[in-house]
């Protein structure tokens, strides 16, 4: 809106900007004839013609002939406002201290960044200086890595280095408002221009004289400050817009997957369905899964786990009796859970086992399917990628129906803590995984997939938590509701995933 004249109302008493040209021009051969600049060997001079007259052959941006300037207003090359200082050539010697030497590095959209301080010594400034002197309050330009960043000079006394071109005003006698000109130059309408005359492949930049030739508009000196003064009302707003729209943004990203946590979460807290007076207690399931563990262990199906452990309530406190000794746990207990659920070990409540260890050559065309971290893919056994190996496979690697797959080591701590249920028999499991035997796995594999437990996993950064040890799986807290209400909340969690679905 600046850039087109529709920030601010145009006062028919301003000065126009055709005067404040003329004097630019006088004082631009002033200048010229004094021998202190160059003269331009394009110079031009942009008029308004009728509608009708219009040629393009001028080349200037079509952006231009959507709409008209205002009254009072003109278009002109940057040249014709700005006298260029370009210090391209060899890179001065750098020094610990001394005259501050800007670069493109320092200049960023609207501001100088001074965390990267570079200085020249005083002779390399004094033989700089034939070039022109950059002043406090001119406008920097980065014509090369990076291209069309912008910033007011706010130094004293400084050097402008490679890449960057200094805009100054002819003189004091012609003052434009060189803020005014760091706003248009960010605009989208000077950055289709520098994007049309770009050049490189890798690197984008711009010649300086490809540069004095783009276009900008000119307003009156008094819309000049009135434009500025606006702009710089509005510019906190834009900020909080800005910031508005980055949080909404991130929230759009993260809502599925927090959404899908959040589900997760409440279901392992007792939060997602009623509780069913009528239910029987886990505490009552939990006797029946040990002694159908003793069972398995005296016809010597299954070993005695070394952490076999009962967690029991006493004066509204949780303890552990474990090798016949009783400590208080209530500083493990993560979160309060009904009175109806139980605290359990994840070995008190089926068996794991690791996987199969194997070499390239045992790998066939042929032979036993080998489950591995790419055959999990979003909670379920992708079985198009499996390999097939022929080689002895004991017991304990072969993966059941009913089983839940745990990818326990990988590259990508994405995939560290991946769970799936096992479809279908006959299968090994690899090296790298693990699984997990239990009556109750449907509800087991809900809380493995819960921030309860991914979360010692997710935005994991180090490589202190990057794999799912056996006696991390064994020693795993798990809030383990009655039966019944297991059942509801897989149920529940199984409905509110396809309604998230439908939503995302």
């Amino acid at each position: 809106m600046a850039v087109q004249g529709k920030l601010v109302p145009q006062d028919p008493n301003d000065e126009p900007a055709s005067v404040l040209l003329k004097r630019i021009r006088a004082e631009k051969q002033r200048l010229i004839k004094e021998g202190k600049i160059k003269k331009d060997k394009n110079e031009s001079v942009i008029y308004c013609a009728p509608k009708s007259d219009k040629d393009d052959s001028l080349n200037l941006p079509y952006a231009f002939f959507d709409y008209d300037l205002p009254d009072g207003w003109e278009l002109c090359r940057v040249i014709d406002l700005f006298n260029f200082i370009d210090y391209r050539g060899a890179t001065p010697l750098k020094t610990a201290t001394g005259i501050p030497f800007v670069t493109a590095k320092n200049i960023k959209n609207g501001y100088t960044d001074y965390s990267i301080s570079e200085f020249i010594s005083t002779d390399s400034y004094e033989k700089r200086k034939s070039r022109g002197i950059s002043r406090k309050g001119d406008i920097l330009f980065t014509t090369e890595a990076p291209l069309g960043n912008v910033a007011i000079a706010d130094l004293d006394e400084f050097s402008a280095g490679q890449r960057l071109i200094t805009l100054q005003n002819y003189s004091k006698e012609t003052p434009l408002n060189c803020i005014l000109f760091m706003f248009f130059l960010l605009s989208d309408f000077f950055k289709q221009q520098l994007k049309e005359k770009q050049t490189g492949t890798t690197v984008k930049g711009i010649k300086a004289e490809k540069l004095k030739e783009l276009v900008l508009p000119l307003p009156p000196l008094d819309e000049q400050k009135r434009i500025v003064a606006r702009i710089e009302e509005l510019l906190p707003h834009i900020a909080d817009y800005a910031d508005t729209e980055r949080r909404l943004s991130t929230l759009n990203t993260t809502f599925p997957e927090d959404l899908k946590k959040s589900i997760l979460q409440s279901a392992v807290q007792g939060k997602l369905v009623p509780q069913d007076p009528a239910d029987e207690p886990a505490s009552v399931l939990l006797e029946r899964i040990r002694a159908e563990k003793e069972s398995l262990i005296k016809v010597g199906k299954i070993k005695r786990d070394k952490y076999e452990s009962v967690i029991f309530r006493r004066d509204n406190s949780y303890y552990e009796k474990l090798d016949g000794i009783e400590r208080c746990i209530d500083d493990e207990i993560p979160f309060d859970v009904p009175e109806s659920w139980a605290w359990a070990r994840l070995s008190e409540l089926g068996e794991t086992n690791i996987g199969l260890t194997y070499s390239p050559a045992n790998i066939a065309q042929t032979g036993i399917a080998v489950l591995r971290s790419n055959n999990i893919r979003e909670g379920k056994i992708n079985y198009d990628e499996l390999i097939y190996v022929k080689c002895n496979v004991p017991p304990r690697a072969y993966a059941n129906i009913g089983d839940i797959l745990i990818c326990a080591r990988n590259g990508s701590r994405r995939l560290v803590g991946k769970t799936a249920l096992i479809e279908q028999n006959g299968m090994a499991f690899g090296a790298f995984m693990a699984i997990f035997r239990s009556c109750i796995n449907p509800y087991i594999k809900l809380f493995l997939d819960s921030p309860a437990f991914r979360g010692q996993f997710d935005g994991v950064e180090t490589t202190t938590i990057n794999q799912v040890t056996q006696d991390m799986l064994k020693t795993m807290l798990i809030p383990l509701p009655p039966r019944a209400e297991q059942q509801r909340i897989v149920k529940c969690v199984e409905q509110l995933m396809i309604i998230a679905e439908k939503l995302w």
